[in-house]
């Protein structure tokens, strides 16, 4: 078995800074992480891998730190490592994107199923996955909270708001999993050591014989009007004292004289 599982470097939610001209996520140079549903994606990869045997590839877009993301990966259990790294490719919306993880995909080739984290918390549109599928013609489950693979196709538990469904998809396929599917192993110093010597391979737009009209800002149909950092909250912490009554009246006397109320 074939497993391809896509991987995206979100910035630490504590240290999100904004580009003012294009209103897009700075990300060169800001501490990033591995998206936390990927992760959860990885393991379903590895868990598989380790019941039907195979291979693991993780692929990933983003400017050069996003191989930190990717050496990661490596280091969970992935064999193989691609990175889709070009200025073309910059400010992509999640069609743009997902047209270009398509074109990594046809370029690898003889893939069985690809693996999805359901969101990034950067975004949180959860449609790169489905639209990756889609660009690929491939049949696509979404919310996973369970897989196998039986036979040629795999089976997954989609837990929704009062109910749960069990679907299955014929391979090649796209999952998209959710956090309740498993819960993401630590790499080991051991398996750390082993990812520097796993390949890593970076490819451009050119690379990928990409459209350049299908790809980075020009590729995407939706654009931003306005981003802007909200105002910084006033924290100061007023405390009141005296009986319940007392500091009842005091509380709502406090929210009439701030029109709250």
């Amino acid at each position: 078995m074939k497993i391809l599982v896509f991987v995206k470097q979100v910035p630490d939610t504590d240290d999100v800074k904004l580009d003012p001209k294009t209103g897009n996520i700075m990300r060169e140079g800001v501490p990033s992480s591995i998206n936390p549903l990927d992760a959860n994606a990885i393991e379903a990869a590895i868990q598989l891998k380790e019941k039907h045997g195979g291979t693991i590839a993780a692929i990933s877009m983003g400017p050069p730190q996003a191989e930190d993301a990717l050496k990661k990966a490596l280091a969970l259990g992935c064999d193989e490592a691609y990175l889709l790294c070009d200025r073309a490719l910059g400010g992509a919306d999640t069609r743009a994107t997902a047209y270009a993880l398509a074109k990594a995909a046809e370029k690898i080739g003889d893939y069985d199923l690809l693996l999805f984290g359901r969101h990034a918390i950067d975004g949180d549109t959860a449609q790169t996955g489905p639209a990756t599928a889609s660009f690929l013609d491939v049949p696509q489950i979404t919310l996973a909270a369970s897989i196998a693979v039986e036979d040629g196709w795999v089976i997954c538990d989609r837990v929704l708001e009062n109910t749960v469904q069990k679907v299955k998809a014929k391979l090649p396929a796209a999952v998209t999993v959710t956090a309740d599917i498993n819960t993401p192993r630590y790499a080991t110093p051991l398996n750390i050591m082993k990812a520097l010597k796993k390949p890593r391979t970076i490819w451009s737009s050119a690379d990928l014989n990409c459209d350049p009209n299908q790809i980075g800002q020009i590729g995407s149909p939706s654009s931003t009007k306005k981003i802007f950092e909200p105002p910084k909250r006033n924290t100061d912490t007023k405390y009141f004292t005296g009986n319940p009554e007392d500091m009842a009246v005091a509380f709502v006397d406090m929210l009439a004289a701030e029109h709250l109320v």
